[in-house]
């Protein structure tokens, strides 16, 4: 009889499916390419020195974790193992993963620094300031070994000056923790700045930094501690509540002391600095001085006078200039006005002239003696009034007739009106 894959697959997976064995197993490996899916998703390889098995955390027991997964960790699985029929394969399909061995270590690491974290213990407020320029710098470590040789060595090069107060601690194994409490209360308040730390080593070997006690008693220290534990790549809880960590011994001693040749170098351009800052002030200053001066010297009373004396100087002559060239244009205006005047006599006196002319030759055409001479004569009265009408002529009266060579006196004898035609 032929079976399809796709049979033989279905058959494997209910065999797996309805062993009780499989139903609910833990696993023990160590964990190695594991991924975390944008999905929520947790996909890793469990194996240790002879095989191999897939792993899938599906989102929705993630709450089966408590802390991140990643490559190397010693670990136990609790779940079902089945086929996945698309690629053939079994895998364990986990809902319970924790750590073992060392794990459990970095449980106790994960739930303490949970615990101490909650409580502020890490926050950045209660971190104290490292002093700039510390003289006295407390050292808890062992009295022996590479990370005191270090401390030594770099704060000697750096500043020999600075006092350095050992507290010999055990550092690993059963009861360092209480000798690193002990020795952090003896050196608080005696130093500047202590440094709390060791060399590098496995989790068991730096455990000690990683005790409550120690925690506290660096949160509790009134002198500000620097943690400087293990390689670069260690992370313990007392680097978490110092008040700032140093990757390791070495790098803890360059942030303690501070570079006594450099500190020179930097007094000397402060100093350099200062002096051209007093110079220039200095030179500022006296620019100033010679400014007030100037501005004194044109306020004294001997230039305010010698300034109006030339002032006066100055409106005598356009006042000067400014009556010559009035007196000027007064001349030409009254030239002017003049040939005007003269231009408009002329004219005036032509006019009225041939004006008399022309009132001559009226008065001589109406003279009365021009017209006897052509024959006339005129009447007056007694009183020597002209009679122009007889209207005026009574019977009797004495009337006048002038001619052109004398007068006759007449009586009027009769008068009779000029008849209308």
């Amino acid at each position: 009889m032929t079976y399809t894959v796709s049979e033989i697959t279905s058959y494997i997976k209910m065999k797996f499916d309805t062993d009780v064995l499989f139903s609910r197993i833990y696993v023990k490996g160590e964990v190695s390419n594991c991924k975390y899916h944008s999905s929520g998703h947790i996909y890793f390889t469990l194996k240790d020195s002879g095989a191999q098995i897939a792993c899938v955390m599906f989102a929705g027991k993630r709450p089966g974790i408590s802390f991140r997964l990643t490559d190397g960790q010693s670990v136990i699985v609790m779940g079902q193992i089945s086929v996945y029929a698309p690629y053939g394969s079994y895998q364990i399909y986990a809902d319970e993963i924790r750590l073992d061995g060392i794990g459990r270590l970095y449980e106790e690491f994960e739930a303490l620094k949970k615990r101490l974290g909650d409580e502020g213990l890490f926050d950045v407020s209660h971190k104290k300031k490292i002093p700039r320029y510390a003289r006295t710098v407390g050292i808890v470590t062992a009295s022996t070994g590479a990370a005191i040789r270090d401390i030594c060595q770099i704060s000697k090069r750096r500043n020999p000056y600075v006092k350095l107060i050992l507290y010999p601690a055990q550092v690993q194994g059963k009861g360092a923790s209480e000798t690193i409490v002990r020795g952090i209360k003896a050196l608080d308040g005696k130093a500047d700045v202590i440094i709390v730390g060791r060399g590098g080593g496995s989790i068991e070997d730096l455990w000690a930094f990683n005790e409550e006690a120690t925690a506290r008693a660096i949160y509790e220290c009134v002198t500000p501690v620097i943690s400087a534990v293990g390689h670069e790549t260690d992370t313990t809880i007392a680097d978490f509540v110092s008040d700032l960590r140093a990757p390791t011994p070495s790098a803890g001693a360059e942030l303690a002391v501070f570079d006594m040749a450099l500190f020179e170098k930097n007094l000397a351009s402060f100093h350099e600095r200062l002096t051209d800052a007093m110079l220039n002030r200095i030179q500022a200053q006296r620019d100033k001085v010679k400014n007030l001066e100037f501005r004194l010297k044109n306020v004294s009373p001997e230039n305010v006078l010698k300034l109006k004396r030339q002032k006066t100087a100055e409106l005598a002559l356009r006042l000067k200039n400014a009556v010559t060239r009035a007196a000027v244009s007064e001349r030409h205006r009254l030239s002017d006005d003049k040939t005007r005047l003269e231009k408009a006599f002329t004219t005036l006196f032509n006019e009225r002239k041939t004006g008399v002319k022309l009132l001559a030759n009226r008065l001589v055409s109406a003279n009365p003696a021009k017209k006897l001479e052509s024959g006339f004569s005129y009447v007056t009265d007694a009183e020597g009034q002209n009679v122009t009408s007889i209207s005026k002529i009574n019977k009797s009266d004495i009337l006048n007739i002038v001619m052109t060579d004398g007068r006759v006196k007449a009586e009027v004898i009769d008068t009779e009106k000029a008849r209308c035609e």
